[in-house]
């Protein structure tokens, strides 16, 4: 009996197990388009630190990438059991937040003057450069940035898999929800750290010596990825501040009947249109709301001080 119990045990762990398997498969497809986000984002957060201080920096944000989730999954799996009806409003105040975050970026760009630009860079190589007590405050504003960033992004993602998974019980829910966070953050700061150190392994082959093919060959490949490197951050700082409209104006449009079926209606459209189309408005919308909340604000920065000094 004892023995007979034992296997029906482990019968009903391996069926559980394999259940979450796949289900966590299907919410690991599902979230994968926001993981590019999520890697754009964070890649460009820790761009612009000390070589020596790169993988520390990405280690320091994953540590608080695994802190956002341990905080967020059992929120999550707690708002969607207690309060479900609270999901939507929390991620449109993110969403919109992101959307705020990727305008004032985008807000630098077009306000601040070039020789502005020039000082700000100035100070940014003084404090790479320098003292280690500006190296120590460069790295924690970055962190808390990217920390900060990390957050939103994380949310989304739980929330994407925890809805593949909504008619599961809540055991596989909590399952299902733990293992796409525990694997999204492996992943994106894994490939963080390779894209960070890229020029660092291009400046390792170009330094290789000996006169064989094999080692021309070395050398050649490390000049392309010194050359590489810097292109691929500023792109990925591009499509960085991008991802934040799209995410942030896809997280609103989902609470927004309206925004959310307009594709539907896009149906006599040419395919590329139609693929293309509502990645569009889910980028129009998040430029909009930011636009809105940096607006916002910037009024009440210059209204305050005056009731201030009144």
């Amino acid at each position: 009996m004892a023995a007979g119990s034992l296997l029906a045990l482990l019968d009903d762990i391996a069926t559980i197990l394999d259940d979450v398997s796949v289900m966590t498969q299907i919410a690991a497809k599902k979230t994968a388009g926001v993981l590019g986000d999520d890697l754009a984002l964070n890649a460009q957060q820790v761009s612009g630190v000390h070589a020596e201080r790169e993988l520390p920096v990405v280690w320091a944000v994953a540590k608080g990438s695994f802190l956002n989730k341990l905080i967020l999954v059992p929120s999550a799996l707690a708002i969607s059991y207690f309060a479900p009806w609270a999901i939507t409003p929390l991620l449109m105040a993110g969403g919109a937040y992101l959307c705020f975050e990727g305008f004032e970026k985008v807000s630098h760009k077009l306000l601040v003057s070039h020789h502005e630009d020039i000082a700000q860079h100035t100070v940014l190589a003084n404090a790479i450069t320098s003292a280690k007590v500006d190296l120590l405050a460069l790295e924690k504003s970055k962190i808390k940035g990217a920390i900060r960033t990390d957050f939103i992004l994380s949310a989304e993602i739980i929330v994407i898999a925890l809805g593949t998974v909504v008619t599961a019980t809540f055991s596989r829910q909590a399952s299902v929800v733990t293992a796409v966070a525990i694997m999204m953050t492996v992943g994106v700061y894994g490939l963080v750290a390779c894209i960070v150190k890229l020029d660092d392994l291009g400046l390792y082959l170009m330094l290789k010596k000996g006169k064989s093919v094999y080692k021309q060959i070395q050398r050649k490949l490390g000049k392309y990825l010194l050359a590489f490197a810097p292109m691929l951050m500023r792109t990925l700082s591009v499509l960085g501040t991008l991802a934040m409209f799209m995410v942030g104006g896809s997280i609103i449009g989902h609470g927004i009947p309206a925004l959310h079926h307009l594709p539907e209606y896009m149906v006599e459209m040419p395919p590329g249109l139609v693929f293309i189309a509502p990645i569009l408005i889910e980028a129009l919308v998040g430029l909009i709301v930011g636009a809105m909340g940096f607006s916002l604000l910037t009024l009440t920065n210059k209204i305050l001080p005056k009731k201030a000094s009144s």
